[in-house]
């Protein structure tokens, strides 16, 4: 706010209160919403390989982003450090949570930055309560992290701090390297904007320098694009998903009314110059590169959800200044009428009601009770694709010492290395070296043959598979794998054909009898007819 050289007044000292209080206020919200259900049991299996690869010493760790997992080196050294104070799954989410708390304070900051106070505080509450946001505050992953530092760059790059921008964009992308495209939608603001030579010059060593840093990990991470290839190729229905999910209720009268509101906010100036390319031009581009090669998932640009709040803000406060007939985004603080002025209608008109302000947080909290449902679903282990650690503690109840266990396919390991206790005693058929010695996530195993052999001495198998390797037409490239399926398929059946608890499952040796008159029905059915 520019004063010039007059002495700051009463109503300074008040529209600093009101930026703070907008601020803080999102702040204590999202540290609130963050922390209620935080201490749900069971990690699903991305936050299993946080764990797993955190509690690895800093030279395992190293190792093993040289040849996997590149993307999330920085994360994995950071979570070494904060589990090493107390490995548990509260602190393994903390961080996401105290992230989120700091992105909603940067959004709030941005608002009151570019337009007023109760514009800040609407989109930082916003964002808040927007659900997708609260599911990546709880988990323990990157990317609340790197939203909370995308939120940063961009409010740094609107206060022209270029060393400490290109410090977080550093940081940022190194948390994870899909953040870059932040870094184009920064390029958009400054254009619209009309950013002179000397800012364009400054913004661009400060990216130069966060490019140079970057570097190292985008040559690792480009011979481990093998990683991604499971992502399909998005079209419109990603678009449609994304905008559904980055709004404050993806379904029904709060969509709409988000949706309404936020082409209102398109003409808000200043905001819709910073918040727009950040919603866009981020998913766009990957959206536009993923139908070459797929690297899109939402989660990837979780930071670009910080437009829709700003926008939506923006548009409820054009539409209070149109009701009340205040004068938009006026660009000094409302005139104190002189000392026998009296107070004109003018003077009036120019002061925002003090109501206002209340009157959309009072809005926010109708979003956020309408959509409580969705809130207290996505704190429920069973909201997330899989427990770990009810795999682990069927197990506990089931498994005898010695027991042999086969993976299938290996990443099935992941709840045996985030909850180790209900395995202890079994027996890894299909091991052959662990993780942590062997550089990778999931350990090495045997060969096909070496498998083959120890699956013959046992007659009684527990069976750890993904929803998809078993009666699928799944078909590994990987001879281990391979033989896991025909073995477990020509050899072994269920010992019950009920529903199973969770991916675990004994499978007993067929009889002979039975073996050999499957093998020549298989035959049978396979030969070509004559």
């Amino acid at each position: 706010m520019v004063i010039g050289d007059r002495e700051p007044g009463k109503s300074d000292r008040e529209g600093g209160a009101a930026a703070v209080l907008a601020v803080c206020v999102p702040v204590v919200v999202m540290l609130g919403l963050g922390l209620w259900g935080l201490d749900r049991d069971g990690m699903w299996r991305d936050e299993g390989v946080t764990f797993q690869v955190a509690r690895r010493s800093v030279p395992e760790i190293l190792r093993l982003v040289q040849g996997v997992d590149a993307v999330h080196a920085l994360y994995y050294l950071l979570m070494h450090a904060v589990l090493a104070v107390h490995p548990g799954e509260i602190a393994l989410r903390l961080p996401s949570v105290l992230a989120a708390a700091a992105a909603a304070g940067l959004i709030a900051a941005l608002g009151v930055r570019l337009a007023r106070p109760r514009v800040g505080l609407w989109a930082g509450l916003l964002y808040a309560v927007t659900p997708l946001v609260g599911h990546y505050a709880q988990e323990g992953r990157s990317y609340a992290l790197v939203t909370a530092g995308a939120a940063g760059a961009t409010l740094l790059l609107v206060r022209r701090v270029w060393w400490a921008y290109g410090v977080v964009l550093t940081v940022t992308c190194l948390l994870h390297e899909l953040a870059a495209p932040v870094v184009c939608a920064h390029a958009v603001t400054l254009g619209v904007g009309r950013a002179p030579r000397r800012v364009w010059a400054a913004w661009g060593r400060a990216v130069a320098a966060a490019g140079v840093a970057l570097l190292p990990l985008l040559l690792v991470s480009r011979a481990q694009a093998g990683q991604v290839g499971w992502l399909p190729v998005p079209g419109w229905g990603s678009a449609e998903r994304l905008l559904r999910e980055f709004a404050a209720g993806p379904t029904g009268v709060v969509f709409g009314g988000c949706v309404l509101l936020m082409v209102a906010g398109l003409g808000a100036g200043r905001v819709a110059g910073v918040a727009l390319p950040l919603l866009v031009v981020p998913p766009g581009l990957l959206i536009a590169a993923s139908q070459v090669r797929p690297m899109y998932d939402d989660r990837y640009v979780l930071y670009a959800l910080a437009g829709v709040p700003l926008l939506v803000a923006a548009g409820a406060d054009r539409l209070a200044d149109l009701v009340c007939r205040v004068r938009p985004y006026a660009d000094r603080p409302p005139r104190e009428p002189d000392p026998g002025e009296g107070c004109s209608a003018a003077a009036v008109r120019s002061r925002p009601s003090p109501l206002t302000p209340l009157v959309g947080t009072l809005a926010i909290t109708f979003v956020f009770l309408h959509h409580l449902p969705l809130h207290r679903q996505d704190r429920s282990p069973a909201h997330r694709p899989d427990n770990l650690a009810a795999t682990s503690a069927y197990a506990a109840r089931h498994l005898r010492p010695g027991d042999p266990v086969l993976f299938v396919p290996s990443i099935g390991r992941r709840a045996v290395l985030a909850y180790p206790k209900g395995f202890r005693q079994a027996w890894d058929i299909a091991l052959r070296q662990s993780g942590p010695r062997s550089g990778t996530l999931y350990g090495r195993e045997v060969g096909a043959g070496e498998l083959r052999r120890r699956l013959a001495s046992v007659d009684r198998l527990w069976v750890v598979a993904e929803p998809y390797a078993l009666n699928s037409p799944w078909y590994p490239s990987n001879p281990t794998e391979r033989v896991k399926l025909a073995v477990v398929g020509e050899e072994f059946r269920p010992l019950s054909q009920g529903p199973s608890d969770g991916p675990l499952r004994l499978y007993v040796r067929r009889p002979a009898a039975e073996r050999m008159a499957r093998l020549a029905t298989e035959r049978t059915s396979q030969s070509p007819n004559r």
